[in-house]
């Protein structure tokens, strides 16, 4: 498990999930916006379980301001977060699968990067990127047995999602969502494990936002 910034709280959570299922598991917190920490993550969990199968790319943070109002430093900080780490990790993590013949990479997108967000031009041009970063890569890697997909939530009842007044929560639930209501991470986590098992599909991107990026009225 890696991450820019793992909180206390969302750390003693996973762990005490992964306990609750009986799983084996390692905890290591990284900055994935450094090069050498994603080689080294990669090669932790070679070391650790002696092979890499899925690699999920779910570090990321809001990315608040405009042309003129986002910082120089979170506009490179975005792009370091979400599209260069994936870059150094799928760079070290391919070929531990190539070993095999065989793998998954899912990164996760968002609805805000298929779509105009105000606001939030930082992190909507780095969502953005997502989908075509899982189509090259994909073309890339099949001859390898490495599929590659992407994964992009809509509204999602996260603490991502606290910010929201309780009006906005509830127009987007009235108004923007036609299937009427938020999603959760449950929704989000069926479709990663959906995409790391289905090895027929490659080079997709799978939206989960309740119709709301289809919707016209």
């Amino acid at each position: 498990m890696v991450s820019r910034g793992v909180k206390r709280d969302a750390e003693s959570g996973l762990i005490s999930a992964f306990k609750a299922m009986g799983v084996r598991y390692h905890f290591q917190a990284a900055d994935v916006a450094d090069p050498q920490a994603c080689v080294q993550c990669v090669d932790t969990v070679v070391q650790e379980f002696g092979r890499l199968d899925v690699l999920v790319h779910s570090a990321g943070g809001a990315v608040p301001g405009g042309l003129h109002s986002v910082t120089d430093e979170a506009w490179m900080s975005a792009f370091d977060v979400h599209i260069h780490a994936v870059f150094h990790l799928t760079r070290a993590a391919a070929p531990r699968m190539a070993e095999r013949g065989e793998g998954a990479i899912i990164l996760i997108g968002s609805a805000a990067g298929l779509r105009g967000c105000l606001g939030a031009l930082a992190y909507g041009v780095v969502k953005g990127a997502l989908p075509q970063f899982a189509r090259n890569l994909a073309r890339e890697l099949a001859d390898q047995g490495i599929r590659v997909n992407c994964v992009s939530p809509g509204v999602i009842r996260t603490p991502f999602q606290d910010y929201l007044t309780p009006e906005q929560v509830a127009n987007n639930i009235k108004n923007r969502i036609p299937l009427h209501r938020e999603g959760t991470p449950e929704d989000v986590a069926a479709m990663i494990v959906e995409l790391a098992q289905n090895d027929f599909i490659t080079g997709e991107t799978i939206t989960i936002d309740g119709g709301m990026t289809m919707r016209i009225v």
